[in-house]
């Protein structure tokens, strides 16, 4: 059986924060704000493999209402996620995922943010495709308050 998923999430801008993508930190000035990381790239990705097994969303597993995951670091969320599905008895097949922002430039961090992803969830770094790009200086990433990522997997049982 293969299923395919799909995830989104956005985050705004937050002073006094490290900004962190794929598990990597970005050199900006700003973070983003959010109870764990806020890593937008990561969360779209868990919520891509949990909607592709039908097993809901990353706020279901790990609400923002409890403690015990604020400041969590996303990658530590990727791997729970991916102990989940495999219970299930699913597998990533791959993952494609966009950040959309205008600031900071991802260009130069996106082989990092692939080989992160690769080795949390223990795959193959052709199975992992990142790419990043602007919204033309349209909505919110645009207006350069903050980022967001899509993502879409494809799941075999």
């Amino acid at each position: 059986m293969i299923r395919v998923g799909s995830g989104f999430d956005a985050h705004a801008f937050a002073e006094n924060r490290k900004l962190v993508l794929g598990g990597v930190e970005i050199d900006y000035h700003l973070g983003l704000a959010g109870h764990s990381d806020a890593d937008v790239l990561l969360h779209a990705i868990c919520d891509a493999m949990l909607g592709a097994t039908a097993q809901g969303d990353i706020g279901q597993h790990f609400p923002p209402s409890d403690q015990q995951y604020k400041d969590i670091s996303s990658v530590e969320l990727l791997k729970r996620v991916d102990a989940i599905v495999k219970q299930g008895g699913w597998s990533l097949v791959n993952a494609d995922a966009t950040l959309i922002c205008e600031e900071p430039k991802l260009a130069t961090y996106i082989e990092r943010i692939r080989a992160n992803i690769a080795a949390a969830l223990d795959v193959e770094r052709s199975q992992i495709s990142i790419k990043a790009t602007t919204s033309e200086r349209l909505g919110f990433t645009g207006r350069k308050e903050g980022i967001a990522a899509t993502a879409v997997v494809l799941m075999e049982k």
